[in-house]
């Protein structure tokens, strides 16, 4: 059966071969974890401890009483070292937790219910306790996507196996060796959101782990795994919804407003975590690779730990690093400072050497289309650069500029080398700005 796809978008090169068959490793403790208590989407939390106080992995360190949040907790034991401001990976510091640990790994976990007497509001109660958020970098809190209003019922749930990201593998090696786990959490979302289908999308890159979910689910008649594409992004929300369903996201709406819900891997993995064995969010599988990494790996990372910490395990730089990259090479953020910790929307560590790290010099727009033939989102990039350059916000607003999922693949095939992304995030933070206003 041929793929199911979405039309335009963009194939790349999935340099997936340095790691993707290499099995998650887990790594010493780190000399010290530095945690922020902004992780999400929504209200920053306050800290819960204070400077030398004792923490037991899995202990609540950062809550805040806000719907849209998520709590922090401490992914090892040991002494509050410090609260202060420290770098984020978006660039700005964020007021983080301080931990050093002692070794034990003493821990505290979440209450465990009867699974037979299992409820919605439980599972909601204990997602929002667990501190669980969008894994793929939404890092929108899962409780609240979780309990869809009334008048937008859910009857479809699709799990995110597409990992479209080059370099990336941690979410595939997961659907290998957490399939189990992968499975009860989509059979729980669906009975927490009451949808009657669940779906695994997955790309067709990732045959060993479709041919796995299949084997396991071939019974599940309420389950489907579909394969699909490998073009790039097919992992968006949207793109994920029109090829295997079919149905449009409204331009201006979310995938609720057409019944659908989408998790992505890890996200789901941690909901099974929570419910069944009481486990708090406070460790994530990511993959730190690229050619700037002597020996690229998968690894299972407590939150907190800094990228330095993270390369030496992997044996260091390759040569003279040009970019380090939290996230992936298409929407992944380029980082200033290896003391920047991994939090829970960090899906990898990306290091591209200084070869092939040049700053690119932007020459004027030749009016040549190819970003509007691999738009995804069916925008028309340059006419919306051309209006921020312009200094004419207005107009680029009016061309869809917040409809932009940032998704790369006009700044990749431009001949003109222009970096549409940091004009069209320049342009979404002004009129987003003016919105709060």
């Amino acid at each position: 059966m041929r793929p199911r796809t979405f039309e335009r978008g963009i194939y790349l090169l999935g340099r997936k071969e340095a790691t993707q068959n290499k099995p998650i490793e887990d790594i010493p403790l780190p000399p010290e974890v530095v945690i922020p208590l902004h992780q999400h989407v929504g209200a920053p939390c306050d800290p819960l401890v204070q400077k030398g106080n004792r923490v037991l992995v899995g202990q609540k360190i950062g809550d805040t009483d806000t719907f849209i949040s998520a709590p922090i907790h401490a992914s090892v034991s040991g002494e509050v070292k410090a609260i202060e401001p420290h770098p984020y990976f978006m660039g700005t510091e964020v007021l983080s937790v301080v931990v050093v640990p002692d070794g034990e790994q003493e821990e505290v976990r979440l209450e465990v219910p009867d699974q037979d007497k299992l409820t919605p509001d439980r599972v909601r109660s204990i997602v929002r306790e667990a501190g669980i958020v969008g894994l793929s970098g939404t890092v929108f809190p899962t409780h609240v996507k979780l309990l869809p209003p009334k008048e937008r019922p859910i009857d479809s749930v699709i799990i995110n196996g597409c990992e479209c990201e080059p370099y990336l593998t941690g979410d595939y090696r997961s659907m290998l060796e957490s399939t189990e786990s992968l499975i009860v959490g989509l059979k729980i979302i669906l009975m927490t959101v009451g949808a009657k289908k669940g779906y695994f999308g997955i790309g067709v890159d990732k045959a060993e782990a479709i041919k796995r979910i299949e084997d396991l689910t071939a019974r599940e008649q309420n389950i489907e795994v579909v394969p699909l594409d490998t073009k790039y992004p097919q992992g968006s929300e949207r793109h994920l919804i029109k090829a295997i369903l079919g149905r449009e996201v409204p331009r201006d709406g979310v995938p609720m407003d057409i019944g659908v819900l989408v998790q992505n891997v890890a996200t789901t993995i941690a909901i099974t975590q929570a419910v069944r064995e009481g486990k708090p969010l406070m460790e994530r599988v990511l993959t730190v690779t690229g050619p700037g990494i002597k020996n690229p790996k998968n690894l299972r990372v407590k939150i907190g730990t800094v990228a330095r910490y993270l390369i030496e395990r992997c044996g260091g730089f390759e040569g003279e690093p040009g970019k380090i990259i939290f996230g992936g090479v298409m929407r992944g953020e380029a980082q200033f400072s290896l003391d920047v910790p991994v939090v829970k929307g960090s899906q990898g560590i990306v290091v591209l050497p200084k070869e092939m790290a040049e700053i690119s010099s932007p020459r004027p727009c030749i009016r040549c289309g190819r970003c509007v033939k691999v738009c995804p989102m069916s925008l028309i990039p340059a006419f919306i650069v051309t209006y921020v350059m312009e200094d004419k916000i207005d107009e680029a607003n009016a061309a869809g500029v917040l409809e932009c999922i940032e998704c790369g693949a006009c700044g990749l095939i431009c001949p003109a080398e222009i970096p549409f992304i940091q004009y069209i995030r320049f342009a979404k933070n002004i009129l987003l700005k003016e919105r709060k206003t």
